[in-house]
């Protein structure tokens, strides 16, 4: 476990310069006494650590000074960086190893992309807990060379040409700037802006790309999670047509109500085990439509307009078969050979 600390300390004064021993101490979670041990090891061993003195004081390193770390290329430290990026690290008390690894994974990197490496980290967001929809999805598979264009130019900041295709359109040409990469349960999305307005592209309708050698026009620094909850918002609220219903649920039907509709915002149990939730809808006929296929497994609690709509619905059905009978059926049984 010491060999490891020493090497994180090591990694932290070279990436990010000169260091208090009370920040060392809360990097690598231990006491500011064991930081100064450390250190001691550090200097006995011959690594080149010194002690700047005063306000604005800490412990560096001597320019110049390099480790060792082979074996890994780029895309290899890449790809580390963005499986190092999922939420499950923390779930399964690996926060403190990933926080090691990622160091020496970002350490590996050729020196000239050494100080981009954050940059590329907080570019990809990877899983965040809800899609645009906020509905199961399907896996959807990207060309390689689609996603090999769209990557570079997400990572060295270009514009990026798409030939993508919307929803019932043909596809076509567009020339947009990549802000970042989102992934949500096997579906892939490019955020980007086109003529200074937010646009966000299904990476599965991406036909062809090609990365541009002009520099996108785009903020140095994002924050991936924020702007993808606040595109989430809008495009869910963005609707003038879109209604929100209260819905009383049998709990073994709630994947098929959230499949169809476009957000779930509350929920909730009732006493009986059914589920108490507010679903927003495209517009007053998909929310009906949606309820009219749960049956008796789903009410509308309201808006009263929704109640009415399904009970003259039932109504006009019950009248459509209530008077009918079948010939060699049997009152109230099925058809009889």
């Amino acid at each position: 476990m010491r060999a490891d600390r020493l090497v994180s300390l090591v990694l932290l004064l070279r990436q990010r310069g000169r260091l208090s021993a009370a920040t060392l101490a809360r990097e690598l979670e231990v006491s500011t006494r064991t930081v100064l041990r450390d250190i001691e090891a550090l200097s006995a061993a011959g690594v080149p650590v010194y002690a700047e003195r005063g306000r604005h004081g800490g412990f560096a390193l001597l320019p110049g000074f390099q480790t060792e770390l082979t074996g890994l290329n780029h895309d290899e430290a890449l790809a580390l960086l963005v499986a190092g990026s999922r939420r499950g690290a923390q779930v399964f008390g690996l926060g403190s190893a990933l926080a090691a690894a990622m160091l020496k994974v970002v350490d590996a990197l050729p020196e000239s992309q050494r100080d981009t490496a954050a940059d590329v980290a907080e570019r990809l967001l990877i899983d965040p807990e809800t899609d645009l929809l906020s509905r199961r999805v399907t896996t959807e598979e990207v060309p390689d060379t689609v996603m090999t264009e769209v990557r570079r130019a997400v990572l060295a900041g270009h514009k990026l040409r798409i030939h993508y295709a919307a929803t019932d359109q043909p596809p076509r040409w567009r020339t947009v700037d990549p802000v970042g990469l989102v992934t949500v349960r096997d579906q892939g999305y490019l955020l980007a802006t086109r003529s200074g307005a937010d646009r966000t592209y299904r990476l599965s309708r991406v036909h062809a790309a090609e990365e541009l050698p002009d520099p996108a026009e785009r903020a140095d620094r994002v924050d991936l999670e924020r702007a993808w909850q606040e595109r989430g918002t809008r495009f869910r609220t963005g609707g003038d047509d879109q209604v929100t219903v209260l819905v009383r649920l049998d709990p073994a039907r709630r994947e098929d109500l959230v499949a169809t509709a476009l957000a779930v915002h509350a929920e909730e149990s009732d006493a009986d085990g059914w589920l108490r939730l507010e679903a927003t809808f495209q517009d007053a006929r998909h929310a009906v439509w949606a309820l009219w296929q749960l049956a008796t497994a789903a009410e509308a609690l309201a808006p009263a307009w929704l109640r009415t709509s399904l009970r003259e619905r039932a109504a006009a059905v019950a009248t459509r078969y209530g008077g009918c009978t079948v010939p060699g059926a049997e009152p109230g049984g099925p058809p009889t050979d």
